[in-house]
């Protein structure tokens, strides 16, 4: 899917760096046949709740937005008041059944943007890409694929279209099942991408903890098959800490897992970590996450936990992708921040 890749190397004794980023889109149902016709993005007013965390915390999250938020006046001026006041970014996610042009049918399989036809792909990448400019007078450089589904053509059309971010890899996930994406050899570590290695690839964090976890990628797909899942496998070996995967997000995870997990990634070399959530989250009832408000709550105080275990206990630096990028531009002005020292091509700059 990505080729001509390159490991972003990185001092193992600096600092970590946490990136946190909002799926935010339509506030579908997830259980339900995908449609055109659920277009509704209610929960963007209600990332004020989140928002109130992460300025507590001095984070300036990532906004990746589809395009039925991208036609929703409402939500722009909410986004547009937050990024005026230099409290998020923007990027977009491509979830192409609600996207124009529509010439394919809404199904599972052509839910992955990267299963569509280079030419069907690259023009809904340019519709949502030119919707989010003219919108908020800027141009988007970092992207997620809805569903992570990345395809073969994806790479050429983000570098044609100006991004310098992806962060559609799911490490460790299998979507080929569906039609999408296959991201078992895959791990959470950046690496640089592209016909010129230029662009960079920032994974979800999704990895292994536990006894076991250097063996994680290997062990997994045999532990979560049809079988081993009929014994409860996996969480036998969860509960004995020997293998357990987590995804770093407050959906569905508990805040000792994502310590687990941050722990585990750390002592083997990793400093770059991606916190996200989907925005329908903050909305009882529309995802599988977030059921009532005790689960609201449960999913808040998650994500402030986490945040005060990373930037305190930690000591890690919370930074936006677009600020990163510029610390990892060959041409940037801006000095590399001390606390940071990360190194391109293993040579401190």
């Amino acid at each position: 899917m990505l080729n001509h890749r390159e490991a972003l190397a990185i001092d193992p004794d600096s600092r970590p760096v946490l990136l946190v980023t909002v799926d935010t889109e339509a506030d579908f149902d997830w259980q339900a046949p995908i449609t055109r016709t659920h277009r509704g993005v209610a929960s963007v007013a209600r990332q004020d709740a989140a928002q109130r965390i992460f300025a507590a915390h001095g984070i300036v999250p990532t906004y990746l937005m589809d395009y039925a938020v991208i036609e929703d006046e409402t939500a722009c001026q909410i986004i547009g008041d937050y990024l005026a006041g230099g409290a998020c970014e923007i990027g977009s996610h491509l979830n192409p059944w609600l996207t124009p042009p529509f010439s394919e049918e809404p199904t599972p399989a052509n839910s992955f943007a990267g299963t569509l036809p280079r030419a069907v792909e690259r023009a809904k990448l340019v519709t949502l890409t030119e919707a989010i400019e003219a919108r908020f007078g800027r141009r988007p450089r970092v992207y997620r694929a809805g569903r992570y589904g990345l395809g073969p053509h994806t790479a050429e059309l983000l570098e044609e279209l100006g991004y310098a971010v992806d962060m559609s890899v799911a490490p460790g996930a299998d979507y080929s099942g569906e039609g999408g994406p296959d991201f078992t050899a895959y791990d959470p570590a950046p690496f640089w991408f592209g016909t010129h290695r230029r662009m960079l690839e920032l994974p979800m964090t999704w990895g292994f903890a536990g006894v076991l976890s250097a063996w994680g990628r290997r062990l997994y797909p045999c532990i979560a098959g049809r079988a081993a899942t009929g014994i409860r496998l996996p969480g036998v070996l969860a509960r004995l800490r020997l293998l357990e995967f987590i995804r770093l997000t407050p959906e569905g995870e508990t805040l000792a897992a994502l310590r687990h997990l941050t722990r585990s990634l750390l002592a083997r070399g990793q400093r770059v970590f991606s916190f996200s959530y989907h925005s329908p989250s903050l909305v009882p009832g529309n995802t599988p996450y977030v059921r009532s408000q005790r689960e609201l709550d449960v999913f808040l105080d998650v994500m402030q936990g986490f945040l005060d275990f990373f930037l305190g206990e930690l000591r890690g630096v919370a930074m936006p992708c677009n600020e990163l990028l510029a610390w990892l531009d060959d041409e940037g002005s801006a000095p590399l921040p001390a606390e940071l020292r990360v190194m391109r091509d293993g040579n401190g700059r």
